[in-house]
Order: C-alpha cells, then structure tokens, then sequence
C-alpha cells in the first residue's frame, strides 16, 4: 500500500467517526502537528504512531515482510 492511500483510509476513518484532528492527538497520544504533517503527506510516521492512531480510531493495523531475497 502506498502512503497515499494509508493516509485517506485514516482520514476517512476520522471524518466517518466525527472525530477532529485534535480529538485524535489526544486520544492517540500523537502530537497534534505529527498528525497534521502525517495527513498533508508532508510527515513520515513510524508503525508506532501509526498503531496509535489506528487503536484510537478501531482499526487493526498489521503489515507484512516479503522476502524478497528468494526467486
């Protein structure tokens, strides 16, 4: 998944439970300006804020390692 669509998926999770920018930082625990650079694109979260946000919105957040070594 590219960046893009990880950051409208969070974003739309937002907007369907009404939920603000700064209701958010509040309730991940992720700084108010990190969040407004993460949804400009501007910011490069690691999966620690990104699990933040994801449990303050009700979303499960798993990502996969590809071996990419074996043919």
């Amino acid at each position: 998944m590219h960046s893009q669509q990880l950051i409208e998926i969070i974003k739309a999770r937002r907007d369907m439970l009404n939920v603000t920018q700064e209701m958010l930082a509040d309730l991940s625990g992720v700084g108010l300006r990190t969040l407004k650079q993460f949804e400009s694109g501007k910011g490069n979260p690691t999966f620690e804020t990104l699990q933040k946000l994801g449990n303050a919105l009700g979303m499960e957040l798993t990502f996969t390692v590809k071996d990419v070594t074996k043919k």
